[in-house]
């Protein structure tokens, strides 16, 4: 599956897994996931909720160990390494649950993150003028802070320190309107600064918004796999992947907001 995109990708991709299988006890979740994330591009991982999409993140940045198959980063397998070796291989993680330490202030959670020595002044600029609220927050307790400010705060934590590749679970989920096009502007920073990226995002506009490639997971493997574009403008391969287009979602989430 991965090989249908290698065309699209001048360069060797950053990242790389080949039929990678991972069970978690006794359930077998990923079922030989092939996945390609290109250079210097956001790469979407789409799916329905319960598909293997955070499982295959988390697979990545070992949390979970994968029983077949291989992952390669800059071209070195990272199978078997430890989660500390393969973020100080030059990956930022920005899992699901946020990852942050809610009895720290916004300043200790992101010296915590700045692992290689004191933070960059001017890369703590930039993340200030992207995020406002974390430098007046700076010295409050995170578990203060808001859902929203919680958000930003674990994506400053990944982007405090300049990686090749940013793995970014679900940014967006349960955000106001004005903080995700924050986080939507963020990102494309991230990107235009040479970044690569991948992402799971339920919010398919963000996704339609940000993505280049995109690969669709449905019970456990990757599906189908190509340009972003491609899939936001056939309705009926959104509606045949995950079970609803993208004006179904856009007239729902309206719907929702009026209510």
């Amino acid at each position: 599956m991965a090989d249908q995109i290698d065309h699209l990708i001048e360069d060797a991709p950053i990242l790389r897994l080949d039929a990678v299988h991972t069970d978690i006890r006794q359930y077998h979740i990923l079922n030989g996931v092939d996945l390609v994330v290109p250079r210097g591009q956001v790469t979407m991982l789409l799916g329905r909720n319960g598909v293997g999409k955070t499982t295959t993140l988390r697979s990545i940045m070992g949390h979970w160990r994968i029983h077949r198959g291989s992952i390669t980063f800059n071209g070195a397998d990272i199978s078997t390494q430890p989660t500390a070796d393969i973020a100080r291989a030059g990956i930022g993680y920005v899992p699901e649950d946020m990852g942050i330490f809610s009895d720290l202030t916004v300043e200790e959670n992101m010296q915590l993150a700045a692992f290689s020595g004191p933070m960059s002044a001017t890369r703590l600029g930039w993340i200030f003028a992207t995020f406002p609220p974390l430098k007046t927050l700076w010295h409050t307790e995170a578990g203060h802070l808001s859902g929203g400010q919680k958000q930003m705060l674990s994506v400053a934590r990944a982007m405090i320190e300049e990686r090749e590749l940013y793995i970014i679970d679900e940014p967006t989920k349960g955000l106001a309107p004005a903080i995700v096009a924050t986080m939507v502007r963020a990102l494309q920073d991230l990107k235009d600064q040479g970044a690569s990226i991948l992402m799971v995002e339920q919010n398919f506009a963000v996704a339609a918004a940000l993505g280049d490639t995109a690969h669709v997971m449905v019970d456990g493997a990757v599906k189908w796999s190509g340009p972003m574009r491609a899939l936001a403008e056939d309705l009926d391969l959104q509606r045949s992947l995950m079970g609803f287009s993208l004006q179904t979602a856009a007239r729902d989430q309206s719907a929702t907001k009026s209510s």
